[in-house]
């Protein structure tokens, strides 16, 4: 069987059984050929184990970027069908909703701090970011869903820093909003 994505030649890689494995339950799913619940939430989650010679991890992302931007639009047709277009536009600003509450905290505050010696997001980016989410739901301001997906931040250690797990875990919800609108 030919390889999916190119393969690194020194470093490492995502381990191409576990990345060949996933690309093809994503597809049965998508196709309809199996009954495994596999959705944009799950894209957006799944990680690889690094290994010696495995598959070029930007070339895999971006499959991901896309295989998540597709199962999104045949959620959102799946919806639209069943229910009507201003129902999934209700569902859509209700989660927006969601998420006014923590945009509108005092830069610093937005988040709860990572713990002692624990390694957390720099406060500043994450804000920039989620200043940048507010002007995008208040005004209208340009944002893509890549601005998002790709957001990184310079992990330092405790109090300095917001936890990531609850960061990484409101920034998947933004981007299901922004995935929905687009």
């Amino acid at each position: 069987m030919a390889d999916l994505f190119r393969r690194v030649n020194r470093g490492s890689g995502y381990d191409t059984h576990e990345v060949d494995d996933f690309f093809a339950r994503a597809q049965a799913v998508y196709e309809g050929r199996s009954a495994e619940l596999m959705g944009p939430e799950t894209v957006r989650t799944v990680a690889f184990t690094p290994v010696r010679k495995g598959y070029d991890e930007p070339q895999v992302d971006g499959a991901l970027d896309r295989l998540d931007n597709a199962f999104t639009r045949k959620q959102r047709s799946e919806f639209i069908a069943q229910h009507g277009q201003q129902a999934w536009l209700d569902k859509i600003v209700e989660r927006a909703t969601t998420l006014y509450d923590r945009l509108g905290r005092p830069d610093g505050q937005k988040f709860a701090p990572a713990e002692r010696g624990q390694l957390g997001y720099d406060r500043t980016q994450v804000d920039a970011l989620l200043s940048r989410l507010a002007d995008y739901f208040n005004n209208g301001a340009p944002l893509a869903s890549s601005d998002v997906r790709h957001a990184v931040f310079t992990p330092v250690r405790g109090k300095r820093g917001y936890a990531m797990g609850p960061v990484d875990a409101f920034l998947d919800r933004a981007l299901e909003v922004i995935l929905a609108a687009e």
